[in-house]
This record gives structure tokens, C-alpha cells and sequence, in this order.
């Protein structure tokens, strides 16, 4: 896929870069794919728990099959579609039993390719198989933790991970942040690198872009008064008067250790950014 380059017609266009969608084969979705989505504006049970959400364009989910647990059913590569709802493309399968499916699409997959998931499926771009039968150094996504789970990581637009080596009944596996993790050789993983790798190459260009995605403006702390936010009441741009910055509810914002102990810990050989 190539990035698209608009002409600067106004100071919004300038330096606004989108997509081609060259990729994409097909422009509606499957119906029998596809559900209503509500929008919740950041709110659990009427309260905000993620700020600064509401608004944008209207959406519908598509149903992807995380799990491949369709085992040892060959599947036909119908099309590649846009998602509104992730990062990555999304591949159309069409099964030999008649199932229709949407998977991640793999940087590789092409319309017309077969994929298949379980044990007697070949380690190539878009198959799924338990990561004990996958040979090292290979490159997969949409990685399971829990056995039957279906993935949970690895599943954005570009990424990647790779399975370094076999310890028993677990693999060592690099994730894209540099974190080495160990996970059960049953867990399932599919082949390959995430699709629309120049994502990460997108420049939005104006705000009301970013209204589009459901995103509302984030007002500085220091821009507030004092009752609002830890940093405010100073006049202009001032220091804000505290050894560290806080959040509006005044923890810590930067270098506080957050996460708490959970009994998967003693999987992670070696954590990100060290």
C-alpha cells in the first residue's frame, strides 16, 4: 500500500498524507458479518473512564474470528476489506463447508490464496497453527495467551512479533515492544506480518479529522484553574510548582509504576524497554 500525498490547498491539506486503499477489493461488508455498534463516548455505567471520546462517524462492527478455530477446514481468500474499527485490513474467507469468516489480513495475502488453521497446516502468511509447531524465527501475530482464548495481542496495523526458541511445553516469544514473554506452545498464532504496514506513515493533518474518529479536544492542566487540575492557576506558562507533573486527580503522571502483580509475571523473561 502507498501513502497518498494531497495537494495544499488550505493549512489543513498541508502535510496531510492518506491512503490509497489500493489493497482493498471489495466496498461493502458482509451482511451477515456485520453488527450495529453504539457508541458509549468513553463512559462505563454513566461515568467517563476514558476522556476526551464522543463524536465521530458512524460505525458498524465487523465480526473477526480471532480464535481460528475452524481446525483443518481449507478457506479461500474472497477479499480484502476496510475496517473502521482497527488499524488493519481485514481478509474475507470463504471456507470449504460454506462458512464465511473474517480474519486479520497478513502483509502477504493476496485474493485467491488459501488458508487453512490447526496441526496440518503449513507455516506460511495467514495460517494458523499452536506455536510449538512453528518453526523459530518466525514472524507471527494475533497471539493467543490463553489456550482457546483466541488472540490478543499482536494485532494492529504493521506489527509483528517473533518466536525466538522452544523451552518445554513453552515458546519465548519477542514482542513488538521488546518484551520477552513465554507462552504455552498450545496457544495458537497466525503466520506472518499484520497488513497496511504504512500506517504508522499517516499524518492526520487537522483536528477535524481526528473529530471524525470519535477524538474531542484535550485542554492543557496548566491552561485550567487551580480546582480543575493540579497544574493550573498560574498566569501564562508558568512552572507548575510541584516536583512532578500530576494527573487532574493528582497522582503522579510520569515515571509511577502502575502495574500490579499478577500471577502471569513469572512468564516475562525480560520486560520492555530494559
Amino acid at each position: 500500500m502507498a501513502v497518498k500525498i494531497y495537494k495544499p490547498t488550505s493549512p489543513g491539506r498541508r502535510g496531510m498524507t492518506g491512503y490509497t486503499f489500493e489493497e482493498i477489493t471489495r466496498d461493502e461488508p458482509e451482511k451477515s458479518l456485520v453488527l450495529p455498534l453504539k457508541k458509549k463516548a468513553g463512559r462505563s455505567h454513566g461515568k467517563i473512564t476514558v476522556r476526551h471520546r464522543g463524536g465521530g462517524a458512524k460505525r458498524k462492527l465487523r465480526i473477526i474470528d480471532f480464535r481460528r478455530d475452524k481446525i483443518n477446514v481449507p478457506g479461500r481468500v474472497a477479499a480484502i476489506e476496510y475496517d473502521p474499527n482497527r488499524t488493519a485490513r481485514i481478509a474475507l474467507i470463504y471456507y470449504a463447508d460454506g462458512e464465511k469468516r473474517y480474519i486479520l489480513a497478513p502483509q502477504e495475502l493476496k485474493v485467491g490464496d488459501t488458508v487453512m488453521s490447526g496441526e496440518k497446516a503449513e507455516p506460511k502468511p495467514g495460517n494458523a497453527l499452536p506455536m510449538k509447531l512453528i518453526p523459530t524465527g518466525t514472524f507471527i501475530h494475533n497471539i493467543e495467551l490463553t489456550i482457546g482464548r483466541g488472540g490478543q495481542i499482536v494485532r494492529s496495523a504493521g506489527t509483528s512479533a517473533q518466536l525466538m526458541v522452544r523451552e518445554g511445553d513453552y515458546v519465548l516469544v519477542r514482542l513488538p515492544s521488546g518484551e520477552m514473554r513465554r507462552i504455552h506452545g498450545d496457544c495458537m498464532a497466525t503466520i506472518g506480518q499484520v497488513g497496511n504496514i504504512e500506517h504508522q506513515n499517516i499524518s492526520i493533518g487537522k483536528a477535524g479529522r481526528k473529530r471524525l474518529m470519535g477524538w474531542r479536544p484535550d485542554v492543557r492542566g496548566g491552561a485550567m484553574s487551580p480546582r480543575d487540575h493540579p497544574h493550573g492557576g498560574g498566569r501564562d506558562k508558568c512552572p507548575i510548582g510541584f516536583p512532578n507533573p500530576k494527573t487532574p486527580w493528582g497522582k503522579v503522571a510520569y515515571g509511577l509504576k502502575t502495574r500490579k502483580p499478577k500471577a502471569s509475571d513469572k512468564l516475562i523473561v525480560k520486560r520492555r524497554g530494559k
